[in-house]
C-alpha cells in the first residue's frame, strides 16, 4: 500500500476517494435489496384468482343489467357469442383467458367495447359487467366488490379451472 492511497482492483485511489465512494457503494446496496423485496412482494400479490371471490352478488346484478342492455345484442343473452362477437363464457373463452389476470380482461373490456360506442361505460360499470362475466362462468361470489382500478385488477389471475379440482 502507498502511503495517503488505497489500491483497489488494480487502481490506487487517494484515502479520500474511498471515503467519497463508500456512501453511494451503501445506496447502491440499499437499491438492489429493495427491488429484490419489491420482487417477491410482485409475487405474492399476483396469488389471488378468479376462485378467491372477488365480487359481490350486487355488483354482477348490476353488471348483468348493464350487459343486457349494451352488450346482449352482439354476444348474445347466454354469451355465446356470434356474427363475429367473441363468446364470453364456456372452453373457448376460459382458455383464451387461462393465465391472464383480470385486468387484462378489463382492459380489453374498457379499451374495445361497447363496439361502435368505446369510452361510453364508466370504470364501474365495466367492473360490474365484468363481475356479472365472473358470476356466469361460475366463478364464485366474494364480500368485496371488484375494482375499478387496473391496478388492482392486475393483482388477480384468471384461472380457468378451479386450483386442486381435478
Amino acid at each position: 500500500m502507498r502511503r495517503g492511497k488505497l489500491r483497489i482492483h488494480d487502481c490506487w485511489l487517494p484515502r479520500w476517494g474511498a471515503a467519497v465512494l463508500r456512501p453511494y457503494v451503501a445506496a447502491c446496496a440499499i437499491c438492489i435489496v429493495a427491488m429484490a423485496a419489491g420482487r417477491a412482494q410482485e409475487g405474492a400479490s399476483t396469488s389471488r384468482s378468479v376462485w378467491d371471490g372477488v365480487y359481490t352478488e350486487e355488483q354482477a346484478t348490476r353488471g348483468e343489467e348493464i350487459y343486457r342492455k349494451e352488450c346482449a345484442s352482439c354476444h348474445g343473452d347466454t354469451l355465446v357469442g356470434g356474427g363475429g362477437a367473441a363468446p364470453l363464457t364456456g372452453g373457448a373463452f376460459l382458455s383464451n383467458w387461462n393465465g391472464l389476470t383480470v385486468g387484462d380482461l378489463f382492459d380489453r373490456i374498457r379499451k374495445t367495447m361497447p363496439q361502435g360506442s368505446l369510452g361510453k361505460l364508466t370504470k364501474q360499470q365495466d367492473a360490474d359487467v365484468l363481475a356479472y362475466l365472473l358470476s356466469f362462468n361460475k366463478f364464485p361470489v366474494g364480500k368485496t366488490e371488484l375494482q375499478k382500478q387496473v391496478e388492482f385488477l392486475k393483482e388477480i389471475r384468471f384461472v380457468a379451472t378451479r386450483p386442486g379440482a381435478k
